[in-house]
């Protein structure tokens, strides 16, 4: 996948570039819908997939308070190429941008200079100065600039009510600790990753299970509680129990995400690591004493390697 970042690297326009845009929170299964669409279309016509995005998300660029991201830059990237996009074009967001007009927008980057011959959306896209462009000047414009609109249906669960898969709904289950649902509408275990960096210290030394901490910056933290995870390392992939909360037994409020990861020796310091939220097994618990404590723990890595199991995690 060709990363574009700046419309400048652009030296000739794409070949039948099928595009679509949006901010793809979530890569969750509406987004993949869009995306395998244009991939689809992309081959059908011997042409170029395109996926135009931006960074940062454009409320926050307008110093707008924006919702915590569910998917981090670079894992939309690593999703976007799996999807079999040809070129990702990610563009800076800024109050300028902000002041192209819709006709422009369509004219002058999205058909001159990406070499755009279709277009694929969801029913209420909008973009252009004050929002003012929409699927209908996208269809006028299309019959005279040359491009074809399609109009992607949303996504929907498979529930009784079926609603529509939407960021907005997979941010306020996971906040809510339902790890298990948010994965029927992302199509993966929802996932927090991060640098390892020294903790308090106890979690070995105190409790008998040595933990890697690691600090999130911008994405949606999960609601505080103990997790069944599995853990991408360099070391390979394991399963685990994660802690995200305050240690209530500890009494210093310092809010910490901590794994411990099963059968694991390893020095993981300053190194990255993925978590992958399986299951949520309970609330944070202030207990009496460590022994009390540590007796939970072993109980919470048994309910986690037979959660894990079941789950096909070994």
């Amino acid at each position: 996948m060709k990363l574009i970042e700046n419309l400048n690297q652009i030296d000739t326009p794409f070949n039948n570039a099928v595009v679509t845009i949006g901010n793809f929170d979530g890569v969750h299964k509406g987004h993949q819908a869009l995306l395998a669409q244009t991939v689809d279309r992309a081959r059908h016509y011997n042409g170029t997939a395109v996926v135009m995005t931006f960074e940062p998300h454009p409320l926050r660029a307008l110093g707008i308070s924006s919702p915590p991201l569910i998917t981090r830059h670079d894992q939309k990237l690593e999703l976007f190429e799996q999807a079999g996009i040809d070129v990702l074009v990610c563009l800076t967001f800024d109050k300028a941008f902000s002041r192209i007009s819709a006709h422009d927008f369509i004219e002058k980057i999205l058909v001159k200079t990406i070499g755009m011959t279709g277009i694929i959306v969801g029913s209420d896209y909008t973009f252009g100065k004050d929002r003012k462009g929409d699927i209908h000047l996208l269809e006028s414009e299309g019959k005279r600039l040359g491009f074809d609109t399609v109009i992607s249906n949303w996504i929907t669960d498979n529930g009784a009510n079926a609603q529509r898969i939407s960021s907005t709904r997979i941010r306020d289950v996971v906040m809510e600790g339902r790890v298990e649902e948010a994965r029927k509408y992302l199509g993966r275990h929802y996932q927090i990753r991060g640098k390892v960096i020294k903790g308090r210290q106890r979690g070995g030394s105190q409790l008998g299970f040595p933990t890697a901490n690691i600090k999130l910056h911008d994405e949606l933290c999960p609601k505080i509680g103990v997790y069944a995870v599995t853990v991408e390392t360099i070391y390979g992939n394991y399963p685990g129990v994660a802690n995200i909360g305050f240690s209530p037994t500890f009494g210093d409020q310092q809010f910490t995400i901590e794994v411990h990861i099963l059968d694991f020796d390893k020095d993981l310091y300053d190194s990255r690591i993925r978590v992958n939220m399986v299951a949520r097994l309970r609330n944070e618990i202030k207990f009496s004493c460590l022994d009390e404590l540590s007796e939970r723990i072993r109980q919470d890595i048994q309910q986690a390697k037979e959660i894990l199991k079941h789950n096909g995690h070994s």
